[in-house]
C-alpha cells in the first residue's frame, strides 16, 4: 500500500458510508440512538477534506490524520472508537515509509482492534465493531502472505460473516445493552460499518 491507495481507501469509505448512510441509521433506530450513519458520514466528509488540505506523505500520516479527525469530528460513540482505531493503525506502520506491504498493515490493523477493545472494554459476543473487526484481522493475517488484494478480500470476507451473526447476539455493550433480550433478532450498526470499512479496502485493492 502506498500513499495513494490509503487515500483511494479513505475515499471509498467515505463513499460507502455517504450511500449507505441512511441504512446505518436505520439499523441503529433499532438499537441505538439512530444516528450512526449520520455521524460517520458526517466524520468521513470531514476526513477526505482533511486529507485534501494535509497533503499526507506516508501512510501512516493519511491514517492517523483520518483517526484525529473522525475523534474530531463524529459525535456518539463511533467517533473515539472509529478515530482511536485509526490513529492506532497509523502509529503502528512504519512512520517514515511512503509504502507498506501486508503484513505490516496486517500488524497495524491488530493494533487498531487492541485500540478498539482497551476503549470499549468489548469482547467478541459483545455485539459491536469487535464482532466484524476480529474476524477481519485474523482473515487478513492468515491470508497476508498472498499479498494485499488477497488479504483485504479475505478481512472483508470475514467481516461480513462477523457482521452478519450479530443479529443473533444479546448486546452487552453499548446502547443496544440496555435493550436486553430485545437487542436480538438486529444486526449491529458498528459491526455493518466495520464491515463496509474492509470492503471499501478490497474494492481498492483489487
Amino acid at each position: 500500500m502506498d500513499v495513494a491507495l490509503a487515500r483511494s481507501w479513505i475515499a471509498a469509505i467515505a463513499a460507502a458510508v455517504a450511500e449507505q448512510a441512511d441504512y446505518l441509521t436505520q439499523l441503529d433506530s433499532a438499537i441505538g440512538d439512530a444516528d450512526h450513519g449520520v455521524n460517520l458520514n458526517r466524520g468521513f466528509t470531514a476526513v477526505v477534506t482533511a486529507l485534501d488540505t494535509a497533503d499526507p506523505r506516508t501512510v501512516a500520516e493519511v491514517l492517523v490524520k483520518t483517526g484525529t479527525t473522525l475523534v474530531s469530528k463524529v459525535g456518539g460513540a463511533a467517533g473515539p472508537l472509529y478515530g482511536t482505531a485509526f490513529r492506532a493503525i497509523g502509529k503502528a506502520l512504519p512512520a517514515d515509509s511512503s509504502t507498506v506491504d501486508a503484513a505490516e498493515l496486517g500488524v497495524a490493523l491488530r493494533a487498531g482492534l487492541a485500540a478498539v477493545q482497551k476503549l470499549g472494554a468489548a469482547v467478541p459476543g459483545d455485539k459491536t465493531i469487535v464482532d466484524a473487526y476480529g474476524p477481519a484481522v485474523a482473515a487478513f493475517e492468515e491470508a497476508a502472505d498472498d499479498g494485499l488484494p488477497a488479504a483485504a478480500r479475505a478481512a472483508a470476507e470475514a467481516a461480513a460473516e462477523g457482521m452478519r451473526a450479530t443479529t443473533e447476539l444479546h448486546a452487552r455493550k453499548g446502547r443496544a445493552s440496555y435493550l436486553g433480550p430485545r437487542s436480538v433478532g438486529h444486526q449491529d450498526p458498528g459491526a455493518t460499518s466495520t464491515w463496509l470499512i474492509f470492503q471499501a479496502l478490497a474494492d481498492v485493492a483489487a
